[in-house]
């Protein structure tokens, strides 16, 4: 393990962070006046200086980055993040929260949960408004696909923070010869698709500072609003209409997104199997969610279809955006909505969950047992299109499932012991490993109910949710550690 070179790596992430997090929102201090100023420019002094000293002591440090300095590098980064990105909200005096409120607030952006303890957000300054915002959006492409587009430039290769932050089963094909050349061009899309669902919202009858926010954590399937009632605030059916485009968008593989527009066809997205099942898994919904509204005489034809779509794309993508309080809906609809966000978008995507081809590969794997009950000698393969799937990734999708299922069980019984009721734990925990944000009954609106355990204990599975399980939980192991 070297620790000086992943010291050397934490302080220059923080020095970039410092400056990408900080300014942007001086500057709409600067603009609206709003008396932040001085919060965001200590928050940027005291991150810069931090990564500073972290980087200066390990000047010297020349060695070449090894995959277990990689996990250690992003574990370290996502948990400093959320501390130093905690700043702002901790001094600002128009926001009188917690350390332990505004790290759970700052965890939940980066992590794209968009869990949150702050009511009022009507009210509050519109620097801090937009620094929640902002969060989310860098922290839905990952800081670090940045700094793999950064890091090779000063000297320190990216491929083993890149790995890191994407374990388990994804498409991992070079989309260009080199990685910074394809964080690059992620990034590009990820700027395209932000730009041009601003100018929607614009265009629908948000303000242009409400267009910016809201095209920040919609792509980055955040879920953050700047108002308490969140989308629903703005009562537009057309608004709605362009969020549930653009969070489908977001939650399709962005290589795949690459890969379309480099080739100029929409082909590859119709060969694709993962989106395919991605598409159906939202077209059930939708269609199941608008029958039982409509049929339950919850809303009119009209409204059952918007609020119906709407609400199935925000919450089987992981993004969080609400309409109305989905947790009062009839019969099974919250359930299943939280049931579809556990699955959450394609891989590859800004979006949470277990992800859309780990659990088609898992179906695909459980159609297999059955059939050998049948067939016991045959030999069946798993294909996903034309393309075999070894037996090892299949090993591995299950490794991860069934962790993910003694995670979240452990993780339940931790929040049931802080005095949370069941359905309101089980859909914290939910909520929070799959980087959903809203949840059921005590933790539909905001979490400010919450104790400060549950609080902590809900930061640990927005990070375990973030990093994909694995790459938090391998530190634990003592073979890790050894030499």
């Amino acid at each position: 393990m070297h620790f000086s070179i992943v010291c050397r790596i934490l302080g220059l992430l923080l020095m970039l962070f410092s400056i990408l997090a900080n300014l942007p929102a001086i500057l709409v201090s600067i603009i609206y006046s709003d008396g932040e100023l001085r919060s965001f420019a200590t928050s940027l002094l005291v991150t810069f200086a931090t990564g500073l000293m972290l980087w200066f002591l390990t000047i010297g440090a020349k060695k070449e980055l090894r995959t277990r300095d990689g996990f250690l590098v992003v574990t370290l980064f996502w948990t400093v993040l959320g501390t130093f990105g905690a700043l702002p909200f901790f001094f600002s005096s128009d926001l009188p929260l917690s350390i332990t409120d505004a790290i759970f607030e700052s965890i939940s952006g980066l992590t794209t949960t968009g869990a949150t303890v702050i009511i009022g957000l009507d009210t509050l300054p519109k620097s801090i408004l937009f620094y929640r915002q902002q969060l989310q959006w860098l922290g839905g492409m990952g800081i670090i696909a940045l700094a793999v587009a950064v890091l090779p430039m000063l000297g320190i290769g990216g491929m083993q923070l890149y790995r890191a932050e994407s374990p388990g089963p994804v498409k991992n094909d070079n989309l260009v010869p080199r990685l910074a050349e394809t964080a690059k061009a992620l990034w590009y899309i990820y700027l395209a698709l932000t730009l041009a669902c601003t100018l929607c919202y614009w265009a629908a009858g948000m303000s242009f500072f409400d267009a910016i926010c809201h095209s920040f954590t919609t792509i980055a399937i955040g879920g953050f609003s700047t108002h308490d009632a969140s989308l629903g605030f703005f009562d537009s059916p057309l608004i709605n209409m362009v969020a549930t485009v653009f969070m489908f968008l977001a939650g399709i593989n962005f290589a795949l997104h690459f890969t379309a527009w480099r080739s100029k066809s929409v082909a590859q997205y119709m060969r694709d199997p993962e989106l395919q099942f991605y598409s159906v898994m939202m077209i059930v919904l939708v269609v199941v969610t608008v029958s039982v509204l409509y049929f339950s005489q919850t809303y009119t034809l009209f409204d059952s279809v918007i609020h119906g779509a709407f609400q199935s794309v925000s919450i089987a993508t992981t993004t969080g955006f609400t309409t109305d309080d989905f947790s009062v809906w009839p019969s099974v609809l919250p359930y299943m909505l939280i049931y579809a966000s556990i699955i959450g978008a394609c891989a590859g995507s800004t979006g949470g969950g277990m992800k859309v081809i780990r659990i088609l590969l898992i179906l695909k794997q459980g159609l297999r047992e059955i059939q050998r009950l049948i067939h016991p000698s045959a030999v069946i393969p798993i294909k996903l299109g034309s393309t075999l799937v070894p037996d090892k990734v299949i090993d591995s999708v299950w490794g991860f499932f069934a962790m993910y299922v003694m995670v979240f069980l452990a993780l339940l019984l931790a929040m049931l012991a802080t005095g949370m009721d069941v359905v309101t734990a089980f859909s914290a925990v939910g909520a929070a490993i799959n980087n959903l944000g809203p949840g059921l009954e005590g933790v539909a609106k905001n979490y400010s109910m919450v104790t400060d355990t549950g609080k902590w204990i809900l930061c640990f599975a927005m990070l375990l949710g973030r990093l994909e399980i694995f790459t938090l939980l391998v530190l634990f192991l003592p073979m890790f550690w050894r030499r």
